[in-house]
């Protein structure tokens, strides 16, 4: 269904239509009719399905402009969601002049208040902050229509289910309340049954959580080659604008510090970092300033930064669904993207719960080596002169260096000074400057097959087949040399599945058939 199908204002499709989008995506298609009608909708949806536009373009509809109160009120569980919403409906709202406001924690409130006093029509918020505003009387609801509640799980894991009720009983009951949430545990569904009015149920089928526009690989890898195989295929792949993913904030200022020294054009963020830094970075990473961002899964939460082509998960993660959460920061808005995930060998379970959830298989993809990625940089080099001889501003600068050149052309041969061009533009493969990332506490082993279970003795459904599969996958009809059977490789999963057949396997409790983790107490050995 297309934008200009729905009963949107001529302001709004303009904007619509600067932004680029014509098709709605699923959830937009679903909740924008029925919000438009006034009707509470629970949407059940991950982030990069287009959330955002599905709440905001009917709630920007309906905000009388000439009105100088606050109309709408978003709530997001992190301040990254909520700069994002922010900056969202105000782009959309912007020719219909709607005033967009957000306000968070780790920023200075004075300033907010100060905003806010200036003039809003919609607020976008964090709970504890919206609370703070609350208490000091510098935040009026009693004029909200409409309540937003987004990411709603995840404010719950955080803690924040008293600070949104809390902050729900303030708002007029004769409103219109939206709630999105990419899971429905039962307290989802009592905000629902407490404080919604016969509210519509949308929600998008697992299969179109991870778009066919991303093609999904994986590189099984040692821990310690990890960096060396990323930042070669990096070199193979030339990404225009690539994420990298990492586990902890370690890891993400390490894996910064380490591209930095390989000369990639890289900044991380992660929740340590003060707001105003976090807001340079990603403003210079969507103008085209850097070519590389580092994150932490809740860092990344929420980010809409159109133009990523690929995503690289140098740690798998342990949630599946961040997976989803990751892959979803490339092709958007109707382009291809990538995402390559690094899986070391003890690790290799956990690829297939998350292909279990996305309902897709991942491809072996054979790792590049130094000489490829050297040809590829050699290649880069070259079009880059190419590029330059062809630029006349640049040839314009010739002549003062006319002298020298001639001189420099009796003494050497076109052919040496060429090369001696090249070695000073393309770095020598041997010459690298090392880069040593600290070790990560591995996840939990887990057998490949294992986790969602299925049939088959001890939960390994089509354990052989999926493995003789897997060494077969490849991205550009290669054999994976690092999966023939009998490898030093694979010796010790072997050994691993005959002990398991001697062995007898623990019956998994519910719990752990449902998710695919053993969660283990403190205590546990």
């Amino acid at each position: 269904m297309k934008f200009n199908e729905f009963n949107l204002s001529a302001d709004l499709l303009a904007e619509i239509e600067k932004a680029g989008f014509v098709e709605a995506s699923p959830i937009q298609e679903q909740t924008i009719p029925l919000a438009l009608e006034g009707k509470d909708v629970i949407g059940q949806a991950q982030t990069g399905t287009g959330k955002t536009a599905a709440f905001g373009l009917p709630t920007l509809e309906k905000i009388r402009t000439e009105e100088a109160t606050i109309q709408a009120l978003v709530i997001a569980p992190t301040r990254e969601l909520a700069v994002q919403s922010q900056e969202e409906l105000f782009r959309f709202g912007r020719s219909k002049g709607v005033k967009v406001r957000s306000v968070y924690g780790g920023s200075s409130i004075e300033k907010q208040i100060k905003a806010l006093k200036s003039g809003a029509h919609i607020v976008v918020g964090t709970p504890g902050r919206l609370l703070d505003l609350i208490k000091r009387k510098a935040l009026k609801l009693q004029d909200i229509e409409t309540l937003i509640l987004d990411e709603a799980d995840e404010m719950l894991n955080m803690g924040f289910l008293e600070d949104i009720e809390a902050i729900i009983s303030r708002v007029p009951e004769n409103r219109q309340t939206l709630l999105f949430s990419a899971t429905m545990p039962d307290a989802i569904k009592r905000i629902g049954v407490q404080f919604m009015k016969e509210p519509e149920h949308v929600k998008i089928a697992a299969k179109e959580l991870t778009t066919e526009l991303v093609d999904q690989y994986y590189i099984r890898v040692k821990e310690q080659e990890k960096f060396d195989t990323m930042t070669r295929l990096m070199d193979v792949d030339q990404p225009e604008l690539s994420i990298v993913f990492g586990r902890t904030k370690r890891r993400v200022d390490e894996l910064t510090r380490g591209l930095k020294i390989r000369g990639f054009r890289a900044e991380g963020i992660h929740g340590d970092l003060d707001q105003n830094k976090r807001l340079r970075v990603l403003r210079d990473f969507k103008n085209g300033n850097l070519d590389v961002l580092v994150a932490t899964d809740v860092a990344a939460r929420g980010l809409d930064i159109s133009g990523v082509t690929h995503v690289y998960n140098y740690d798998i993660p342990q949630d599946p669904e961040s997976y989803v959460h990751r892959i979803g920061r490339t092709g958007r808005a109707g382009k291809s993207g990538q995402s390559i995930t690094f899986v070391s060998p003890n690790e290799m379970g956990y690829l297939q719960i998350i292909e279990n959830l996305t309902k897709k298989r991942m491809k072996g993809l054979k790792p590049a080596s130094a000489e490829e990625a050297f040809q590829a940089k050699k290649q880069v080099a070259l079009k880059k002169i190419e590029r330059d001889f062809a630029n006349e501003e640049i040839r314009s600068n010739f002549e003062k260096f006319g002298k020298d050149a001639r001189q420099l052309a009796s003494e050497f041969s076109p052919e040496e000074l060429a090369m001696y061009i090249l070695s000073l533009t393309v770095q020598d493969p041997d010459s690298l400057p090392e880069v040593e990332i600290a070790r990560e506490k591995p996840l939990p082993f887990k057998p490949s097959g294992g986790g969602f279970g299925g049939k088959g003795k001890g939960g390994r459904r089509g354990d052989d087949r999926r493995d003789r599969d897997r060494r077969r996958d490849n991205r550009r009809g290669e054999r994976r040399d690092d999966f023939k059977k009998g490898s030093r490789k694979n010796d010790r999963f072997e050994k691993e599945n005959r002990y398991r057949k001697d062995n007898k396997k623990p019956r998994n409790t519910s719990s752990e058939k449902k998710t695919g983790f053993v969660i283990r107490n403190k205590g546990d050995k």
